[in-house]
C-alpha cells in the first residue's frame, strides 16, 4: 500500500530556490527566480499571499528560515545585501537590516535550556508597563504610503519583540562570514575564523556549539566540503545575562525603528505646498525692476495700505486670494498633524529609549555578571546623552511650530483682508478689526521672515525661508538656515557663565544649528557602536573546536541551488547532539553517511561516522523479499524528519527505469551499528570511506514510489508530520501527509495496480481515481466515500485553524 497521503500538487510558473515549513502551522514558504516569496497552505497547497520582489529591497533571494512561534520569516537578499522580516499574517514587511556580505545560508533556533534565573526573568518581562506609557500607534493616513509598513496595520514594529525565550538567527555567507542575531533583530556575535563559503549552520539548543557546513578550495584547487564545529561556550555559561542583555537592547533596536517610522509620518505630513511662499517671493525679486527690499514693500503695505504694482501682481496674479486660503489651510493641517506626532510618538518613544538604556547601564555596572559580554558603561552613557539630545530637539521642533503657527495666522489673516481690499471685496467684520498690538507683531514677523539672504539664494535657489518646520526634518548634514533666536535666553547665559555645569555630564547637548534628521542619525550612530562592542567581544570568544574535510564535489554542482544540496544539518536538543547528513557520489553513489558530533566539543561520542547502503530492495519483509527485485539505489536528497527518522528522496539505477521513491527511516537502524571508525586526521573523510562502517537499507513499508515526477528534493516538518517534494526542474510540487496512509488495506493492491497508469493530476483527483480503481463491492464503495468525506473535513478544520 502506498504509505504518507498526498494531499496537494502543483506545477508553478518559476523555479523554486528556497522552501521552508512553518514550524508552528501547515504552511510553507517559497522563493523563486524572480525574487518572489509566497506562502503556501497544506490543504491542497492553496496559496496564502505573494511578496513580490521590490527594489528597496532586492530581486535575489538567497535563503529563507522561519521564526520559532512561526510568526515571522526572514529571508536574505543576494543583491542588496539585506535580511528582511516579514510579518507572515498579512506578508507586511517589519524590518530591514543591511549586511557587509551577501547571506547563503540561515538558521532560526530557539533555547530550550531552563534555569531558575530565566523563569524570574520570564516572569519579570513586562515590569516596565507601570512606568512607561504604551507606545501608539502609527496614523494609517501616513503608514500607508511607507516603504516598510502595510495599509491597514500601524503596529506592526511592536511585534518584532515576539517571545521573552531567547532565539537567535544564525547567518552565513561568503568568505567565513557568520553573524548571529537575538531575537532576530540585535546582532549579539559577529564571528571569525571560519574559512569558505557557508553553505549550512546549525546552532545547538543548549548554545554550546555551532556547526558549518563550508565549502572550500582544496589543494588540487577543487571544490571541497568540510565540517566545522565552533565552541560557544560563553553563550552557555552566561545565558541568563545573555538573554537580559539581548532581550534589552532588542527593545532598543524595536524603538529605534518605531522612532525612524515616526519621524517618516512627519516628513509625509510636511508638504511641498508649505514652500510656495518662499519660491513666489524669490520669483518677485528676480522680476521687479526697483531696488526696494520686499520686507519694506510688505511693511509699506502693512503701515499705509499701499502696494506697489509688482507686488499687487504677486498678490493677486500668483498667490491669489484661493491660493492664500489654501495655503493657509495647509500649513495649521500639516503643523497640527507634526505636533501631535512629535508630542505623541517620539516623545513616548524617547522616553521609553532612555529606560532601556538606563537598565543596561545599570547591567554594565553589574561588572561580574555582564563585563564578560563586553559591556561598557561608559559607551551606553554616550547613548543616554545622544538620545536626550534628541528628545532637546524634538522640543525646539515644537516650539518652532508654536510659533511659527501663531506667526502664519497672524500674517495670513492681516494678508488675507489687505487682498480683499484690493479686489474691492467686503471684508468680514471679525478680520476687519486689527489692534496695535497686532501690527507690531506682523510688522516683527516681516523684518525677521522677509529679509533677503544671499546665502540661502547661493545654496538653496531661494532668497527667503519663511516657512521654518521643513528644515527640521530634512535629512541634510548641513546647518539649520534659520535656527531658533537664542538672543536674551537667561538659561544659556547662565550655562555659559557657569564653569561646572558648562561640561557637566548632567546636562545634554542641544545642536541648536542642526536638523532634527541629523540628531536622530548622530543617535543611532551612537546606540549602534555601543550595540556592537558586546558583538565583538562575544564573537572573539568562539573558537574553532572542529574541522573535518569531507569530501570534493565536481564544479558543475555549484550552479545547482546550494539550500537544496546535501549536506543537511540537525540538532537533537534532547540527546545533545549535532548530527550531519551526506553522500559522496563521486566515492560510493549508493551510500548515505551519517557524521555525528555532540554539542559539548569536548563530549566524546564512539561511532562519529557511519553509513547506510542503499543497493537494496525497499521491503525487507520476509513474504517479499523474494517477489521484489533488488534495485540499486542512490539518495538525491535525505532530511532530518525528527530526532528519531529520516526522510529520503531515493533514485533507481538507469536500469531500473531510474524511478523516485520516497522514503522514510528509522534513525535507530542506522546507528545500531557498533563498528567503531577511526578516523586518520591527515585524510579527508571520501580517501578513507572504506573503512566507515556499513548497515543496509531497512524500510519496511515506509516508502512511496513518486510516479510522472522527477523528484529531487525534499522539505519536511516533523512536528506538523508533512513533507514537501520538489522536482529536479524546480517547479513541480507534491505535498504529503506522512502519519497516514493513501488507501486502507482492503484497497493496496488494486491501488499498486492502477498506479503506473495514473497522471499528473491534483490530490484530491487523484484520490477519488484510486478509490475507483479498488471499488469492488458497494461496501467498499461506501467506506472509500466516508473516508474521502473525513479528509475533506480535516483539510477545512486544518485552514480554518491556520486562518484563526
Amino acid at each position: 500500500m502506498p504509505a504518507f497521503r498526498q494531499v496537494g500538487e502543483k506545477q508553478l510558473p518559476n523555479p523554486v530556490l528556497c522552501m521552508a515549513w512553518s514550524p508552528k502551522r501547515d504552511l510553507i514558504a517559497l522563493a523563486n527566480t524572480t525574487g518572489e516569496l509566497l506562502l503556501h497552505r497544506l490543504a491542497s497547497f492553496q496559496r496564502v499571499w505573494s511578496l513580490p520582489p521590490s527594489e528597496y529591497t532586492g530581486k535575489e533571494i538567497t535563503a529563507l528560515a522561519w521564526r520559532p512561534d512561526g510568526k515571522i520569516l526572514a529571508f536574505s537578499l543576494g543583491d542588496t545585501k539585506q535580511v528582511v522580516l516579514c510579518g507572515v499574517e498579512k506578508a507586511e514587511i517589519l524590518h530591514v537590516f543591511p549586511l557587509q556580505n551577501p547571506v547563503t545560508c540561515m538558521h532560526w533556533m530557539e533555547v530550550m535550556e531552563k534555569s531558575s534565573d530565566l523563569n524570574s526573568f520570564y516572569n519579570s518581562e513586562d515590569e516596565s508597563k507601570p512606568f512607561l506609557p504604551k507606545l501608539p500607534t502609527l496614523p494609517k493616513s501616513y503608514s500607508t504610503t511607507s516603504k516598510i509598513f502595510s495599509d491597514d496595520k500601524s503596529d506592526e514594529i511592536l511585534n518584532l519583540l515576539g517571545e521573552v525565550r531567547l532565539n537567535i538567527l544564525v547567518l552565513g555567507g561568503d568568505a567565513g562570514f557568520v553573524e548571529l542575531y537575538a531575537y532576530g533583530m540585535y546582532k549579539i556575535a559577529t564571528l571569525a575564523g571560519v574559512s569558505g563559503t557557508c553553505r549550512s549552520l546549525s546552532l545547538s539548543s543548549d548554545l554550546k556549539s555551532l556547526s558549518v557546513i563550508t565549502q572550500v578550495r582544496s589543494a588540487e584547487n577543487n571544490p571541497e566540503i568540510c565540517y566545522i564545529q565552533l565552541d560557544t561556550r560563553l553563550l552557555s555559561d552566561c545565558l541568563p545575562e545573555v538573554t537580559r542583555m539581548a532581550r534589552k537592547f532588542t527593545h532598543i533596536s524595536t524603538l529605534l525603528q518605531y522612532l525612524h517610522l515616526s519621524l517618516t509620518c512627519m516628513c509625509e505630513a510636511w508638504e511641498d505646498i508649505l514652500m510656495q511662499m518662499d519660491l513666489r517671493l524669490t520669483k518677485f525679486v528676480q522680476e521687479k525692476n526697483t531696488s526696494t527690499q520686499v520686507q519694506d514693500e510688505f511693511l509699506e503695505l502693512l503701515l499705509w495700505g499701499q502696494s506697489s504694482p509688482e507686488l499687487q501682481a504677486l498678490l493677486m496674479n500668483q498667490l491669489t486670494v484661493k491660493g492664500l486660503k489654501k495655503l493657509g489651510q495647509s500649513i495649521e493641517s500639516s503643523y497640527s498633524s507634526i505636533q501631535k506626532l512629535v508630542i505623541s510618538h517620539l516623545q513616548s518613544g524617547s522616553e521609553a529609549l532612555l529606560y532601556h538604556l538606563s537598565e543596561v547601564k545599570g547591567m554594565s555596572l553589574w561588572k561580574q555578571k555582564f563585563e564578560p559580554l563586553g559591556l561598557d558603561s561608559a559607551a551606553i552613557e554616550g547613548a543616554i546623552t545622544a538620545v536626550g539630545s534628541f528628545s532637546l530637539k524634538a522640543s525646539e521642533l515644537l516650539q518652532v511650530i508654536d510659533k511659527s503657527m501663531k506667526n502664519f495666522k497672524a500674517f495670513f489673516r492681516w494678508l488675507y483682508v489687505a487682498m480683499l481690499r484690493m479686489c474691492d471685496e467686503h471684508v468680514p467684520p471679525e478680520l476687519n478689526k486689527m489692534t496695535q498690538k497686532d501690527i507690531a507683531f506682523v510688522a516683527d514677523f516681516l523684518s525677521e521672515h522677509f529679509s533677503e539672504n544671499e546665502e540661502l539664494f547661493d545654496r538653496k535657489g531661494k532668497y527667503f525661508n519663511v516657512e521654518r518646520v521643513g528644515q527640521y526634518l530634512k535629512d541634510e548634514d548641513e546647518d539649520l538656515m534659520s535656527p531658533p533666536n537664542t538672543k536674551g535666553n537667561q538659561w544659556l547665559k547662565f550655562l555659559q557663565e557657569s564653569t561646572h555645569l558648562k561640561e557637566s555630564p548632567l546636562l545634554f547637548p542641544s545642536y541648536p544649528q542642526k536638523s532634527l534628521h541629523f540628531v536622530k542619525r548622530m543617535m543611532e550612530g551612537v546606540i549602534e557602536q555601543c550595540l556592537q562592542k558586546p558583538a565583538e567581544v562575544i564573537g572573539k570568544s568562539v573558537k574553532q573546536a572542529v574541522f573535518l574535510p569531507l569530501y570534493t564535489v565536481p564544479d558543475s554542482s555549484e550552479n545547482t541551488p546550494r539550500l537544496f544540496e546535501l549536506p543537511s544539518l540537525w540538532n537533537d536538543k534532547k540527546a545533545k547532539m549535532h548530527y550531519v547528513l551526506f553522500c559522496m557520489p563521486e566515492i560510493s553513489p549508493c551510500k548515505l553517511y551519517l557524521l555525528r558530533k555532540g554539542t559539548d566539543p569536548n563530549r566524546h561520542i564512539p561511532n562519529t561516522v557511519m553509513s547506510l547502503d542503499l543497493s537494496h530492495h525497499l521491503d525487507n519483509t520476509d513474504d517479499n523479499a523474494a517477489a521484489q527485485p533488488n534495485y540499486i539505489y542512490s539518495c538525491l536528497d535525505a532530511r532530518f524528519y525528527d530526532d528519531e527518522m529520516l526522510t529520503m528522496v531515493l533514485q533507481a539505477s538507469e536500469e531500473e527505469n531510474g524511478k523516485r521513491v520516497l522514503a522514510q527511516l528509522p534513525l535507530a537502524s542506522v546507528l545500531s551499528c557498533e563498528t567503531e571508525f577511526k578516523w586518520d586526521p591527515n585524510l579527508r573523510l571520501d580517501q578513507q570511506s572504506r573503512t566507515i562502517p556499513c548497515q543496509e537499507l531497512v524500510l519496511g513499508n515506509q516508502w512511496r514510489e513518486l510516479e510522472s515526477m522527477k523528484a529531487q528534493f525534499v522539505a519536511v516538518n516533523g512536528v506538523r508530520k508533512v513533507s514537501c517534494v520538489l522536482s529536479g526542474n524546480l517547479r513541480h510540487i507534491r505535498v504529503f501527509e506522512m502519519d497516514v496512509e493513501d488507501e486502507d488495506e482492503e484497497g493496496a493492491e488494486s491501488q499498486n495496480t492502477c498506479a503506473d497508469q495514473d497522471q499528473l493530476e491534483t490530490s484530491m483527483t487523484s484520490q477519488v481515481q484510486g478509490d475507483e480503481c479498488v471499488e469492488t463491492e458497494d461496501d467498499a464503495g461506501e467506506q472509500r466515500k466516508t473516508l474521502f468525506q473525513k479528509t475533506e473535513e480535516h483539510l477545512e478544520s486544518e485552514e480554518a485553524l491556520e486562518l484563526s
